[in-house]
């Protein structure tokens, strides 16, 4: 299983990421390890603009033939937008995890140091050592 771990994002221990877009919001996804996991995801849930969320809550579904699973916010703040395509075309976090299938973006409520972020290099060497 090849590993597509981008260096202009930041990651989670529990498979997402983020990418700073200025002002205050990033847009946050799974990771390519996370959708290979899952396999062929089905159906995608993204939470509603307005949602004020926060860091480790539980904030959207993928699920995949094999299983359901959270995505959990790893930033505090209010959704801006959410990317409603994948209501129909699920399968674009499998073919582009960090491109057409990001899951939402948020105004963050506090300071870029809100989440316990992994670098590039980081989040390879944790997803290779979890096996």
């Amino acid at each position: 299983m090849s590993e597509n771990v981008p260096d202009d994002l930041q990651y989670t221990r529990t498979h997402e990421w983020v990418r700073e877009l200025g002002n205050g919001q990033v847009e946050i996804g799974v990771t390519d390890h996370a959708q290979q996991a899952l396999g062929d995801l089905v159906f995608v849930e993204v939470p509603e603009v307005g949602r004020e969320l926060k860091v480790g809550e539980a904030c959207a579904v993928v699920e995949s033939v094999k299983a359901a699973s959270d995505v959990y916010s790893p930033v505090s703040g209010r959704v801006t937008e959410r990317n409603d395509t994948l209501s129909e075309k699920p399968e674009l976090l499998n073919s582009d995890p960090y491109g057409a299938g990001w899951l939402m973006r948020v105004a963050r409520s506090a300071a870029p140091t809100d989440g316990p972020f992994l670098k590039a290099a980081e989040y390879a060497q944790y997803v290779k050592e979890a096996g």
